[in-house]
């Protein structure tokens, strides 16, 4: 448990918006597949055969983690909260089971601050990582 607790308020505009997660914003604590400059994009997650088995896995994935508490999920959209360990700073996590482009779309976002010194996109990464091994 942190010291310190700054989770900061549960956003009310995410989730899906005509096949869309919410674009990042100016700010460098964001990262999405869906978004086109290079300061916010991240590579969607994609799957060796069935990308349905690979999403399944990564609900999975995140389930496993004890830092992660996932607030909903359904067969194409997942949105978990990522707590940190010293500080306690909530960063919102979402997949989307892109069926149209056979890949996973996926956007982490700190709540508070402005830098998150990389924390966002290594995450991805990290699921990313736990999937392939």
């Amino acid at each position: 448990m942190s010291i310190f607790h700054f989770s900061g308020s549960r956003p009310t505009d995410l989730g899906l918006q005509a096949g869309q997660l919410k674009s990042c914003p100016s700010s460098p604590n964001c990262v999405s597949s869906q978004d086109t400059d290079a300061q916010h994009y991240i590579d969607p997650v994609t799957a060796d055969s069935n990308i349905k088995e690979t999403f399944a896995k990564v609900k999975a994935t995140i389930e496993s983690l004890k830092e992660a508490k996932i607030v909903t999920a359904d067969d194409r959209y997942i949105y978990a909260e990522f707590t940190s360990k010293l500080m306690g700073f909530v960063d919102d996590v979402e997949f989307y089971l892109d069926e149209q482009t056979e890949t996973i779309q996926v956007r982490s976002a700190s709540r508070l601050g402005k830098s998150d010194l990389g924390a966002n996109r290594k995450r991805i990464e990290m699921i990313r990582e736990k999937l392939n091994a």
